[in-house]
């Protein structure tokens, strides 16, 4: 990092953290509990924020690239779609609703003092971690499972991409401005600081654009955590003929529209472009949500907890890490990232999430009954 836009990219990405992880933790925001509230207590609450932060992404990511100032699209690593996603959903799914919260949720809940999401993300950077060893063979499996059709849902439907958004922003609209008529964006909380959820995802679908008009790329976290479990296979692996080779691949290899600054850089153990994406965002968000808990006077280690609530965060983080590698993708790179532009991938992701938060809500239940 040496140049004056490399310098600028770490800084703006992250402030880019710090306010997400400042407006995550002033309205408990995490979408992990979206999915697990439906199956826990039948609250589609959380994810009307959530469809309020694809519409927003939507429109200002297409605004973006009408305006030229999105290079292309799909977005870097965010390649063509395989039923790969759908499985990594459903892992991912699962292990988010036993953690408590998904990669960011994990972040921002540890930046404010919680053990159990600092455990998620030890579990996080471990099935990252495991995955150089299965990627061998999962790899050609993710080959076959791809599709061979347009990556996105209006070319597969044979259809103009701006009109095909056109007529989803317009549906999502008309759903949220339905919802804010009826009270159903708001929830009722009178605490000190508290922001409420549609606000976060209003912020969080115009940071994800932001990210994209200053990276190229929307919000994403687990290929930087897949960096620091290449760094802890290479301390504990003698010889470096044994370190899986996945630790040493490229997963992009691009330039920034602003600046042209050139973004390389894969799953190693070494400093790259990624690392200059994705490691002052994580920054970012443990410690925009630590300075929001000490301003309200809420920030303290919480660590008194039964040791089952430990082992279920660190299970939940290991599948969570998997799974973003067997996607590849976390929630938030495909929800906040991938359906605004109406990835096919990351409606499969989407999907997955379903039925693997179901399964996980129905393991919790029977847990702690």
């Amino acid at each position: 990092m040496g140049s004056a836009w490399e310098i600028g990219i770490f800084g703006g990405t992250l402030l880019l953290g710090l306010m997400a992880g400042w407006a995550m933790h002033r309205s408990d925001f995490c979408l992990a509990s979206a999915f697990r509230d439906l199956f826990l207590f039948r609250s589609t609450f959380m994810l009307r924020q959530i469809a309020l932060a694809v519409l927003v992404g939507l429109v200002l990511f297409e605004a973006l690239r009408q305006s030229g100032l999105v290079d292309e699209l799909p977005f870097p690593m965010m390649g063509p779609a395989s039923w790969t996603h759908l499985l990594g959903g459903a892992v991912f799914g699962f292990g988010m609703v036993l953690a408590g919260g998904c990669v960011f949720g994990t972040l921002y809940k540890a930046g404010a003092g919680s053990a159990t999401g600092l455990t998620a993300i030890g579990g996080i950077v471990s099935g990252c971690m495991i995955y150089g060893w299965i990627h061998p063979w999962w790899q050609p499996l993710r080959e076959r499972l791809t599709w061979s059709v347009s990556w996105d849902l209006p070319g597969v439907l044979g259809a103009s991409a701006l009109l095909f958004k056109a007529v989803t922003a317009v549906f999502l609209l008309a759903m949220v401005l339905y919802w804010f008529q009826h009270g159903s964006l708001r929830r009722g909380a009178h605490a000190q600081g508290y922001l409420q959820p549609w606000h976060t995802a209003l912020a969080l679908g115009a940071i994800g654009a932001l990210s994209v008009l200053l990276v190229g790329m929307p919000l994403g976290l687990t290929t930087a955590y897949t960096k620091v479990g290449a760094w802890l296979v290479t301390l504990a692996v003698p010889v470096p003929a044994q370190v899986p080779d996945y630790f040493s691949t490229v997963a992009m290899d691009y330039r920034t529209l602003l600046g042209g600054v050139p973004l390389r850089g894969g799953p190693t153990p070494h400093w790259d472009g990624i690392s200059l994406v994705q490691y002052p965002l994580i920054l970012g968000v443990f410690f925009g949500s630590a300075l929001s808990a000490v301003r309200l006077g809420e920030w303290h280690l919480r660590w008194r907890l039964p040791p089952n609530q430990y082992l279920l965060a660190l299970t939940g983080g290991v599948m969570m890490g998997l799974a973003s590698r067997l996607a590849p993708g976390c929630n938030v790179w495909h929800v906040l990232g991938g359906l605004p532009i109406l990835a096919i991938g990351s409606i499969l992701f989407a999907l997955g999430l379903f039925p693997g938060a179901w399964f996980g809500a129905r393991l919790l239940n029977r847990l702690l009954a």
